[in-house]
């Protein structure tokens, strides 16, 4: 198990709030190695477990070599981050990742705080603000917590995109047909990671007469350095086969932003969970001495995006028409045949759409994927 130095620096009252929602997280038995019993089968267990709670924990999904690529690129990566919210450089002076883009990248907000609780932002889906514990005298003002189309910046996670067991997932439950939705990086650094306050994600799909407990995709989440109760995401199980939630009457209710009936995702290095984006999930402001790093990578059906107008939280706002869901989905291309080239002893995924293409990732893909991420398909 991974060591949860939380236990050390949390309050009483929020280390028995920790330590029982990681027992009842292990209670419901949702967690295990990826297996699938047919070509594009995946066990029915696995999937009976997530349509139940909303999240599946797959276990060891990234080994260690590739671990290690992931963290050798993401050391590389923040050295280019800007040196400060608005500036155009690194901290050794050269030109910073995301300043030159066309759509949003680096997100910063202020030290263990709650940016988006209780605002208007992503049409008001985060009711209720967080508790913002008080930051360390020494800790920065702000941090970058969060990072938009992280493929164009990491040969590693763009392998990790095409990895084959996780595209199956994405196929097995949206569909050999399935698109994709955006990619982010979170960061929640040891001491000063900001939370990010309940929510359901999707916005399109409420109201609609077809609307399941599908509607609006899923996210993978790839776990580098493994999640705790401190650090991690928390879900309401169940809360994804609900057309309505009242979020702000959950944290009434509990006294609270600590919902009772939410559990942790607890996560060793290389596990990657798949979370329905329709369940209430959010995570506290970061006090431990753990530091997360989630690779996240969303996936809808093809029926959900097509003909929809996106939401703009991600991406353009804009007609999500066959064009831009084709366009949008060559990342899965390169994706894979990145990940061919690392490792070309693996068998390859197939993705329908993109069947009979000749789709490299090459000198010309490196320019193409630049802004990629303009083109998110945000439902």
């Amino acid at each position: 198990m991974l060591v949860q130095m939380w236990r050390m620096v949390a309050s009483a009252e929020l280390q028995e709030y920790f330590a029982d929602g990681e027992r009842r997280a292990f209670e419901l038995g949702n967690r295990g190695p990826v297996r699938f019993v047919g070509e594009g089968v995946l066990h029915p267990e696995i999937v009976e477990a997530y349509w139940q709670y909303g999240f599946y924990i797959f276990e060891g999904v990234l080994g260690p070599d590739e671990l290690a690529d992931i963290e050798s690129d993401l050391a590389q990566f923040r050295r280019r981050l800007p040196v400060h919210r608005g500036a155009d450089v690194d901290s050794d002076g050269n030109p910073a990742y995301g300043t030159d883009l066309e759509a949003q990248n680096v997100i910063w907000a202020k030290t263990l705080s709650d940016p988006v609780g209780g605002t208007k932002l992503a049409h008001g889906r985060h009711p209720v603000k967080m508790h913002e514990p008080e930051a360390p005298a020494d800790a920065p003002d702000e941090v970058v917590y969060v990072v938009h189309g992280t493929l164009q910046f990491s040969d590693a996670c763009l392998r990790v995109y095409g990895h084959p067991d996780l595209l199956g997932i994405a196929a097995a439950i949206n569909g050999r047909d399935f698109t994709p939705f955006n990619e982010v990086l979170f960061m929640k650094d040891p001491g000063v990671g900001p939370s990010v306050a309940w929510h359901r994600d999707g916005v399109t799909h409420w109201d609609s007469p077809d609307w399941d407990q599908g509607s609006h995709g899923f996210n993978l989440m790839g776990q580098v350095f493994g999640c705790t109760p401190a650090n991690g995401v928390w879900v309401v199980p169940g809360t994804h086969k609900l057309r309505t939630v009242d979020i702000a009457g959950m944290v009434e209710a509990a006294g609270s932003e600590r919902l009772p009936d939410a559990v942790p995702l607890v996560c060793e290095p290389g596990d990657v969970a798949i979370v329905n984006r329709q369940a209430v999930h959010g995570s506290f402001a970061n006090t431990s001495p753990d530091r997360r790093v989630t690779l996240n990578m969303g996936f809808h059906r093809r029926a959900s995006v097509l003909g929809q107008t996106g939401s703009g939280i991600h991406g353009k706002v804009g007609e999500l028409d066959a064009e831009r869901i084709a366009q949008r989905s060559k990342a899965i291309g390169w994706g894979i045949d990145a990940r061919r080239q690392r490792y070309p002893d693996e068998q390859p995924f197939e993705y329908l759409p993109l069947a009979g293409q000749d789709v490299r990732f090459d000198d010309a893909a490196r320019r193409e994927i630049v802004d990629y991420n303009a083109l998110d398909l945000s439902v």
